[in-house]
């Protein structure tokens, strides 16, 4: 394969500099690197022994001049609506990591470890979308599950952390420890309903008259795209919490028959890129504060209902800004050049 162009739209952002990070130290074989953010503000960052300038978006005065082979969008849904189908009008195939195209029936939804398969042809559209960071790992912890077992229901509530909406989550969080610590009611909140700090908080995203946050409609709209099931019985609750990085998750599965666990465990062990903590006093159990391999999701606490043989436990912990955005979205460019879909018009 050819060095590529390739360009990062949010490139000063939690994910952004992340996938900077990911991307050094990648075999992808990188001819020019473009960084874009809503401002420039003077960053620069160093790549590969290179000093690359970061350019604002809204300078850029002709579109032809942003010709790219792959394009990683991660600057929100409004730039990503507006500047994504420009990116792909002149040949990129753009990595969106932002709610704007996942839903759309001709944009794939690609979790690699899961539906590869649905990333074989380029899409017309030239767009690829990165699915919710809480949805990628909980399908990759229930991918063998559910090609092994017949699944009725799954029920869970999330556990996520400041990091969700960037850094300005986190430093938001910061803030308020701080002045909490002090005996200060701090800053309002801006990135939150509700002032974060020593708090828990149960709604990510608007919440409809029906009741339903909408982040809770994205994990039951992506984990049936992403599954092909589209009448799979999903519900949750998402919850933010006072954590910098790493959402956990509560995931109950009940099955169409009794589960044994001594099974479910040698799934769980045998899937790539997730880590199996099967013994709670040797193992322990996955804690966003003292993760592992960020790369991988993580889980524990399996375990059969005591009360229903049909139904499953377990615990599932993942860096949201790697495993569960900027990681993700590396390998689907690794999958799209390995499937020869970069340069395709």
């Amino acid at each position: 394969m050819r060095p590529l162009d390739i360009s990062v739209v949010g490139a000063t952002g939690a994910v952004g500099t992340a996938l900077i990070k990911l991307l050094e130290k990648s075999e992808i074989k990188i001819n020019r690197l473009r960084l874009f953010a809503s401002s420039s503000g003077a960053r620069q960052f160093k790549f590969r022994d290179q000093t690359y300038q970061v350019e604002a978006l809204r300078d850029i005065c002709n579109i032809g001049d942003t010709k790219t082979d792959i394009a990683f969008f991660s600057a929100g849904g409004d730039v990503s609506a507006v500047w994504g189908p420009r990116f792909a009008s002149q040949g990129a195939l753009v990595i969106d990591n932002s709610n704007a195209f996942r839903m759309r029936p001709e944009v794939p939804l690609i979790v690699p470890q899961v539906n590869a398969c649905s990333l074989t042809v380029r899409p017309p559209s030239g767009i690829v979308a990165n699915p919710n960071c809480s949805t990628i790992q909980l399908v990759r912890a229930l991918r063998p599950l559910m090609a092994t077992f017949g699944v009725n229901q799954v029920l869970l509530t999330t556990y996520q952390a400041a990091s969700g909406v960037g850094l300005r989550g986190i430093r938001e969080l910061e803030d308020g420890v701080k002045a909490w610590l002090e005996g200060s009611t701090g800053p309002a909140a801006e990135s939150f309903p509700v002032p974060l700090a020593f708090n828990v908080i149960p709604q990510i995203g608007e919440i409809s008259r029906e009741g339903v946050a909408l982040e809770e409609r994205k994990l039951v709209q992506e984990s049936r795209k992403i599954f092909g099931m589209p009448h799979l019985q999903l519900t949750a609750t998402c919850v933010r919490v006072p954590v910098k990085t790493g959402h956990s998750e509560a995931v109950y599965v009940e099955f169409d028959d009794h589960v044994r666990l001594e099974q479910v465990r040698e799934l769980l062990a045998n899937e790539p890129g997730v880590r199996l903590y099967a013994d709670e006093v040797r193992d322990g159990y996955p804690i966003p504060r003292y993760l592992g391999d960020p790369a991988y999701v993580h889980v524990g606490r399996v375990r059969v209902n005591p009360e229903n043989p049909r139904g499953l436990w377990m615990w599932v912990v993942a860096d949201n800004i790697q495993a569960g955005a900027a990681l993700n979205a590396l390998l689907i460019a690794q999958l799209a050049i390995a499937n020869n879909l970069i340069g395709e018009s």
